[in-house]
């Protein structure tokens, strides 16, 4: 049981990882439109639009990755908290 419990910490750490780095691409022109940005996108998106649809933008800036990442890292205390 603990093995699986290391492998969903492991994932949802390198989850937030990807949604640091399609962030990032954020900030550069036309890199979300890069294949490489497309495939973060796809990734990343299905787990997002739950918290755009709930947390409007501030103007030019959009807090939902940031909220998305902190529920990412409370589900993992969940999950430690399940497996060990």
């Amino acid at each position: 049981m603990q093995t699986i419990g290391v492998i969903l910490l492991t994932g949802m750490q390198i989850y937030s990882w990807i949604i640091i780095a399609y962030i990032l691409m954020s900030w550069f022109p036309n890199a979300r439109e890069s294949s490489f940005g497309q495939m973060l996108g796809s990734l990343v998106e299905p787990y997002l639009e739950p918290f755009r649809r709930i947390i409007p933008p501030l103007g030019m800036i959009d807090i939902s990755p940031i909220v998305a990442i902190i529920a990412l890292h409370f589900a993992r205390f969940g999950v430690q908290a399940l497996f060990f």
